[in-house]
């Protein structure tokens, strides 16, 4: 399965797999971490329809993970604010390195444009692996959806620039 995974530019055609992606990684993925109403109304912050995704790629540089052509996953960047905005996977194909390879074409992307610290907040299913991955953590955040109140980690990560090496540290 993975060697069939292609990474790309989202185009178009990828908005509707790509709320899929992101109502199914929330209601599925993170049910270890967040209650069902929790979840509920984090999924019922964007719509499903390819419409509001195709809208989301021209304001987000957005990135994809592809198999056979469907979108299973995807990391949108917000350019100006060094930041990534969102990173999701198909539940089904988690924890089988898809979302670190967003991640890694995330950090090559935002290098390339001459950010030198990137930063993200984090689910609190998704904190503990960039912190492996030498994401430091900033504290925590509390943000509201439809009357459910969600936490999140606030990480950020320095970019070593085009061609040098960033050590991430031992742990």
């Amino acid at each position: 399965m993975l060697e069939r995974i292609r990474y790309r530019a989202a185009l178009p055609a990828d908005a509707a797999d790509q709320g899929e992606v992101f109502h199914h990684a929330v209601m599925q993925g993170t049910a270890g971490h967040y209650s069902l109403a929790q979840r509920d109304a984090w999924a019922s912050a964007l719509p499903r329809d390819a419409a509001a995704w195709a809208a989301r790629q021209v304001l987000f540089t957005t990135l994809v993970a592809a198999c056979d052509g469907r979108c299973v996953g995807f990391v949108e960047l917000d350019i100006g604010g060094a930041r990534i905005e969102t990173l999701y996977v198909w539940p089904a194909l988690a924890r089988q390195g898809i979302g670190s390879r967003l991640l890694d074409y995330a950090e090559d992307e935002m290098r390339a444009r001459g950010v030198g610290r990137l930063r993200i907040e984090a689910s609190l299913t998704l904190a503990p692996g960039l912190e492996r991955r030498g994401w430091r953590r900033l504290g925590e955040e509390w943000i509201e959806r439809r009357g459910e109140r969600l936490n999140r980690v606030v990480l950020e990560k320095p970019l070593a620039p085009p061609g040098e090496v960033s050590v991430s540290p031992p742990g």
